[in-house]
């Protein structure tokens, strides 16, 4: 039995509010910290909302969260918001579902098997060494700001083989990159989308120099993107330029924003 578009259209849809065409409540969303709070009073654990120029609904419940876990893929399919999903690129592993995720998943796995990740310890050893030294010297400090530069030096160097990144025009790029992720997809050169993909190009521009030094060279290295050169599927294929790009790119965010919050956060804990 086929479902026809007509008959999507006439289901039901949990309670909510869509508010402004296109904007909804991203605004809201963006400014309130109690955004989420105050529709889980007014509408129950799951409710539907518009944010980032998508249609979205919100579910709370351990009911629905399985229900989304068990059957991705069959009924659902992991996405991301329009903005989010045009700077990651479309050959990123973050847009890719089904048995071309899990493939190009197992390639890139190559990069962070147990061997692999032993091998970064020395860096990432280096690195935070040099930080401890600053803070201490420092005396006073704002975590956040700090964690950021020291993270995005180790994902830098890792994925880049690029040194000292926070003190370069990389990190600002990478900055610019991250504050239009979430938000909403129009591009013109003063939104923080349309300057996201100017960074989202400088990002490219870069990375392709970089790996086409590497490809140069006898020897590719053997820090991450290094190893993601070298990186064979069964039938012996390899990461092309635009999936390598791509996935650096979805690498440094994985490695620099969601890291730094999550120490940050670790931080404020046990301070």
């Amino acid at each position: 039995m086929e479902t026809t578009t007509q008959d999507m259209q006439s289901l039901p849809l949990p309670p909510g509010n869509v508010c402004l065409p296109i904007i909804g409540e991203t605004i809201s969303f963006l400014t309130d910290r109690n955004f989420h709070k105050k529709r889980l009073d007014k509408y129950g654990r799951i409710y539907k909302t518009h944010i980032f120029g998508s249609p979205t609904v919100t579910m709370t419940t351990a009911e629905a969260n399985q229900f989304l876990f068990t059957n991705e893929n069959k009924y659902v399919a992991a996405t991301w918001p329009k903005s989010t999903e045009t700077l990651l690129g479309v050959a990123s592993l973050a847009n890719q579902t089904g048995e071309f995720h899990q493939k190009r998943r197992k390639l890139m796995s190559q990069a962070f098997q147990p061997r692999a990740l032993a091998s970064y310890i020395p860096t990432m050893a280096n690195i935070t060494s040099n930080y401890l030294q600053k803070w201490e010297q420092m005396g006073t400090l704002t975590w956040y700001p700090e964690l950021r530069d020291y993270t995005f030096d180790i994902a830098s160097t890792l994925l880049m083989g690029t040194d000292v990144g926070s003190q370069t025009a990389l990190a600002q790029v990478f900055k610019n990159f991250c504050e239009g992720l979430f938000t909403i997809p129009i591009s013109l050169p003063w939104t923080r989308f349309g300057k996201a993909l100017h960074a989202r190009q400088g990002l490219l521009t870069h990375i392709e120099t970089i790996v086409r030094q590497r490809q140069q060279q006898k020897n590719s290295g053997q820090d991450a993107l290094g190893l993601l050169l070298q990186a064979r599927d069964d039938e012996g294929n390899s990461l092309s330029l635009d999936d390598i790009q791509d996935q650096v790119i979805l690498l440094l965010f994985a490695g620099h924003e969601t890291l730094t919050s999550a120490i940050a956060s670790f931080c404020l804990l046990t301070a």
